[in-house]
């Protein structure tokens, strides 16, 4: 076993020993750790085993060394012999190129001296041919520094087009015509920038001139307006006539090299001015230089899309008004100039050059900007309460308008948008005659017209359509019926006439539009304005009976001028009044109606005197017996009715028209106060707060209504028939009879019958004065219970009063269970 074991063992050392021969260094640690990992006491053996090998390795390299040591000796022998050859040939070799050298020193002088001429002969001659390659390069760069000194930036970059493309290819491989090429591009760009900047000083300058560019183009437009008549008559004889704004030239124009070249008719004018353009007010040079050298350099997509760009931020700044732009016309002219300034340049931009801007976008330009002018304008405008700035304002539009639609821009927006400023202006018109109107009312005397010559009466007649025989045929000195306010609210109403027809002109609308236009606006005067005017006149406390009852007279004769209006409205528009749909003015509604409302402030002024006196009244209504006389209050009032009805049948009814209109006013007047008096009298009686009522208190008050009676009977207004005033107070005189006959039998048993004496008293009215007088009868034998002969009678009286108090109270049940 043990001899088996020391075989394997030597075995494994001698595998061991092989790999470590064959291996590289680098991997023997795996080889070498497997000796140490078998048995014990395995190492020394195999450094046994290894140091046999290595002596065995020893004697085989001993041996080698012995075999060739000889040759080895020998061929150091030789090579020492060979030493002292090479060292002699060596010497020989030294002498003989000294030599060599010594006798070619002179050729080889010659000869480079050869070399060298013939090398700077092609040289030179290959300098020269390159120089007259570089000489046109040096030039044209020479030619472009010029170009770009003198600002004829087009011309540059044509040169920097034929260096890149022609010359500078030629003579690339140098080093200057690399810089220059290099240099190309930062010159572009240069110029790009020189010709953008003069871009932003055009579009800069044009936004300064573009009020003076508009000023003269709307001053154009309005000479050709102010002339069209005389242009229409030349060219309807067969001459032509050039347009008066031609501010860019553009009749007959022609295109040449992408620019329009302008041909300027030569007919002259009278008074020959000179026929302003865009070109003379702004020059166009920088825009057209940069648009060529954006195109040349391939770029001018960019420079289309900044030049629209800027154009329309600037659209934005010239549509943007001032705040206080409505103040004056100055502020609209302005805004109008600014923007007819800035179309005028972008159309002559259109025409000028091709494509930088197209019809497509001046016309979104122009729809933006109508939009806004528009909005613009309806806002200001609004405003504006003066209406001779309105009305200029509508000129300055009309010009506006005009101006841009020889330019080819739609404006019919514009011209709707006037229709609404008319409105606005007939607004302003209306407040203004609204006022012209009641400082006639307030310094009006409402009294007759005294006329003392004929020039004087000729003076009204002139102003106001008057005619009446009888008054023509009166001596001088004459009054007329209307008060001075007449003549002078229809003139004020013919000045409105002229004033709205002023808005109308030059809006090129037909005469039957005008003549429509005309007669609604004056419609809205007589209906509205004069016809507030005069309501508010009658509701003035100052304004008294006389005055109200001038009123009516007034409104009559108004109401008879308004055919003559529509007579001047269709002698100014030369429409006939009987053409279809021809509006009719209201004035006849408007002076009724504020007749009506003077009647009843008269009636209601009366009503209010009357109340007033009926304040005064002082009844004693304990009083045992009357005075005998009817009381101071009712006197006053009687006397104050009395001289107020002279006042009407003294107006003047020089016509039956008059006659007829004061009589029927003093008629309804004069039944309204008896009535309302009556009505007075009667609450007076029945006053809850007044509890009770002596028989010699209603002894008083029937001297008072016999009063009222008796002024009623004396007709104190001509035209009643028989006792129709009279039956006023009926009610308080059944009333009255009733008690002082104390006829309760008869109004009992005849209650409800047609033919009763005492019809128009009512059960409730007869109770409840019944009812005042018992307690002041009761009241009165309180006083005088030391009579026992009156006592007794009171007595009696009393217990009469208590049953007809119980038969009218049955009487009222009764009414209200029917009822």
């Amino acid at each position: 076993m043990a001899e088996n074991e020391t075989l394997e063992c030597i075995t494994e050392h001698e595998r061991i020993l092989q790999e470590i021969e064959s291996t590289d260094t680098a991997c023997v640690g795996p080889t070498l750790r497997s000796v140490y990992d078998d048995q014990p006491n395995a190492h020394k053996r195999f450094m046994e085993k290894l140091d046999a090998r290595i002596r065995n390795h020893d004697r085989e390299i001993e041996k080698m060394c012995n075999f060739h040591h000889q040759g080895f000796v020998d061929a150091i022998t030789e090579l020492l012999k060979v030493r002292a050859d090479a060292e002699k040939l060596m010497g020989q070799v030294t002498d003989t190129n000294r030599r060599l050298q010594e006798a070619g020193r002179e050729v080889t002088a010659q000869t480079e001296e050869v070399i060298r001429c013939r090398i700077q002969q092609r040289n030179m001659a290959t300098t020269v041919e390159k120089l007259q390659l570089c000489i046109p390069v040096l030039e044209m760069y020479s030619k472009l520094k010029e170009q770009l000194e003198s600002k004829r930036y087009y011309a540059a970059l044509k040169t920097m087009e034929q260096l890149e493309k022609v010359y500078i290819p030629r003579v690339s491989q140098y080093r200057f015509c690399q810089i220059m090429a290099e240099n190309l591009p930062r010159l572009r760009e240069e110029i790009k920038d020189i010709s953008m900047s003069d871009l932003k000083d055009f579009l800069e300058s044009i936004r300064k001139h573009s009020d003076k560019v508009g000023e003269t183009a709307m001053k154009q437009a309005q000479q050709h307006r102010t002339f069209n008549s005389a242009i229409a008559k030349q060219a309807t004889m067969g001459h032509y006539t050039k347009p008066l704004y031609t501010l860019n030239g553009r009749t007959h124009a022609h295109t040449h090299n992408g620019l329009v070249v302008d041909n300027i008719g030569e007919e002259e004018e009278e008074g020959d001015e000179e026929v302003l353009t865009a070109q003379d007010l702004v020059d166009f040079s920088p825009v057209y230089r940069c648009l060529h050298i954006y195109t040349v350099l391939g770029d001018r997509e960019t420079f289309e899309n900044y030049y629209r760009k800027q154009r329309k931020k600037q659209a934005r700044l010239v549509l943007q008004p001032q705040a206080n732009m409505h103040e004056t016309v100055e502020g609209y002219r302005r805004y109008f100039n600014q923007i007819v300034g800035f179309f005028v340049v972008e159309d002559h931009i259109l025409h000028a050059t091709q494509g930088l801007v197209t019809r497509a976008f001046t016309d979104e330009l122009w729809n933006m900007a109508l939009s806004k002018i528009i909005a613009v304008l309806r806002t200001h405008s609004s405003y504006c309460d003066d209406p001779d700035l309105v009305l200029e304002l509508k000129n300055l539009i009309v010009v506006f308008a005009d101006t841009l639609q020889g330019y080819g821009f739609p404006v019919n927006r514009l011209f709707d948008l006037l229709f609404e400023i008319r409105d606005q202006y007939n607004e302003t018109l209306l407040k203004k005659w609204a006022l012209v109107f009641r400082e006639i009312f307030e310094l009006d005397n409402y009294s007759p017209i005294p006329v003392d010559t004929e020039e004087e009466y000729k003076l009204v007649v002139s102003r106001f359509p008057f005619h009446d025989t009888e008054i023509e045929k009166q001596e001088f000195p004459k009054k007329l019926p209307m008060s001075q306010s007449v003549p002078q609210i229809y003139t004020q109403v013919k000045e409105f006439i002229y004033a709205s027809l002023k808005f109308s002109e030059s809006l090129h609308r037909s005469s039957t539009e005008i003549d429509d236009m005309l007669r609604k606006s004056t419609n809205l005067l007589l209906t509205r304005t004069l016809s507030g005017c005069l309501q508010n006149l009658i509701k003035k406390p100052h304004i008294g009976l006389t005055e109200l009852v001038q009123i009516i007279i007034n409104t009559t004769h108004l109401e008879q001028a308004c055919k003559y209006l529509e007579e001047f409205i269709t002698n100014i528009t030369n429409v006939s009044p009987e053409t279809v749909h021809t509006t009719r003015l209201y004035g006849l509604s408007t002076f009724k109606d504020a007749r009506h409302a003077a009647e009843g402030e008269i009636y209601t002024k009366l009503n209010q005197k009357i109340d007033e006196f009926i304040q005064l009244a002082d009844y004693e209504w304990c009083m045992a017996e009357s005075d005998g006389r009817a009381s101071g209050y009712l006197m006053d009032l009687i006397n104050f009715l009395r001289s107020t009805f002279q006042v009407f049948t003294h107006l003047p009814n020089n016509n039956n028209d008059h006659a007829s209109m004061s009589g029927k006013v003093a008629q309804t007047a004069c039944m309204s106060a008896c009535k309302h008096l009556s009505t007075s009298l009667m609450q007076m009686l029945l006053d809850t707060e007044l509890k009770q009522i002596t028989m010699g208190a209603i002894q008083q008050f029937n001297l008072d209504v016999i009063q009222c009676e008796l002024f009623a009977s004396s007709e104190p207004v001509p035209g009643f028939q028989g006792d129709t005033l009279q039956l006023a107070f009926i009610d308080l005189r059944q009333l009255l009879d009733l008690f002082m006959v104390w006829d309760w039998s008869t109004y009992l048993a005849d209650y409800g019958q047609p033919t009763s004496k005492y019809l128009r008293v009512n059960p409730a009215t007869a109770l409840a004065l019944l009812e005042k007088v018992y307690r002041g009868m009761k009241d009165t034998s309180k006083k005088n219970n030391i009579f026992s002969q009156f006592r007794k009678n009171d007595r009696d009286k009393q217990k009469l009063i208590e049953t007809v108090v119980k038969q009218l109270r049955s009487l009222v049940n009764g009414m209200s269970l029917h009822s």
